[in-house]
């Protein structure tokens, strides 16, 4: 028992002296270092969640403009059918052609 109490402040006297401001001194650039590894890895992380939610912005920015674009497409589809045409031309007076159109043909000049 006694051995045993006088390994484990042995231990304790050693620890001491081994975390002691010596052993700090020698070690502050080790401990710079880490520092720095850690607020890098911080700032890592910071980075990493902000590139994320800016490609979910844009994502979703995507898909508004793909079924608005999908939305205007139709739209134009419609308009430009034939019988559309014809009802918004016919406010301002024209209207479909009984008479089919001429066909003129040129003739090709001979040297």
């Amino acid at each position: 028992m006694k051995e045993q109490k006088n390994e484990k402040k042995k231990l304790k006297v050693s620890i001491k002296k081994m975390v002691g401001y010596e052993w700090i001194v020698k070690n502050i650039g080790f401990f710079l270092f880490v520092a720095t590894l850690t607020i890098v890895y911080i700032a890592n992380g910071h980075w990493a969640d902000k590139a994320i939610r800016d490609i979910s912005k844009t994502s979703s920015q995507i898909k508004d403009l793909q079924f608005e674009y999908k939305t205007l497409k139709s739209e134009l589809m419609f308009q430009t059918r034939e019988s559309e045409l014809v009802k918004a031309v016919e406010a301002r007076g024209l209207k479909i052609s009984e008479t089919p159109p001429i066909h003129i043909q040129l003739e090709k000049k001979r040297k």
